[in-house]
């Protein structure tokens, strides 16, 4: 297993609930994984997460990171919670495994390829899907080697590809 964090980032509510989930997933794994937990500005979501979590053991608060430090975040952490689409989208590309903390998804490609699986909001299921993939070794392996369903990462080296050849057989022809 990677590093011994949870990453977690969140963009919409439900932020008291999941909130009493990490506290419980910060405790309930002794202190085996760290949560790491950028958040936004805003008072309305940073004022009452860090009130909840501020001073937790295992967990630590962080104020909003640029996307270079998130994807150092996410390329290192043991897994990622979060209710992002875009983290669902990116986080199979670093080999993350992600429970997504929704009741529905826009990304289902991520849950049918395994890379990434809806354990909505409620923390006794937040809790229990944490528990589950730390402490089983073959499911864990299966969602981090799970093929990104939104492509590979070389889509731009195909392109450039496909620019050249045709660049180069423009200039045969002309």
């Amino acid at each position: 297993m990677r590093a011994s964090y949870v990453l977690r980032q969140l963009v919409r509510g439900h932020r008291a609930a999941i909130g009493r989930a990490l506290r419980q997933v910060s405790v309930g794994l002794d202190r085996r994984v760290h949560v790491i937990y950028p958040m936004h500005r805003n008072p309305n979501v940073w004022g009452p997460v860090h009130a909840a979590l501020a001073g937790v053991p295992g967990i630590t608060l962080l104020p909003p990171v640029d996307y270079r430090a998130l994807v150092y975040l996410m390329a290192r952490a043991a897994l990622i919670l979060t209710d992002s689409g875009g983290i669902q989208e990116e986080a199979p590309s670093l080999h993350a495994p992600v429970l997504v903390l929704r009741e529905t998804t826009e990304r289902p490609e991520a849950v049918s390829a395994g890379a990434a699986r809806l354990v909505g909001t409620d923390p006794v299921h937040i809790v229990a899907a944490v528990h589950e993939l730390l402490n089983d070794p073959v499911g864990y392996a299966r969602m981090a080697s799970a093929a990104n369903p939104y492509g590979d990462g070389h889509a731009a080296e195909r392109i450039a590809a496909a620019l050249r050849a045709v660049s180069s057989s423009d200039r045969a022809l002309g």
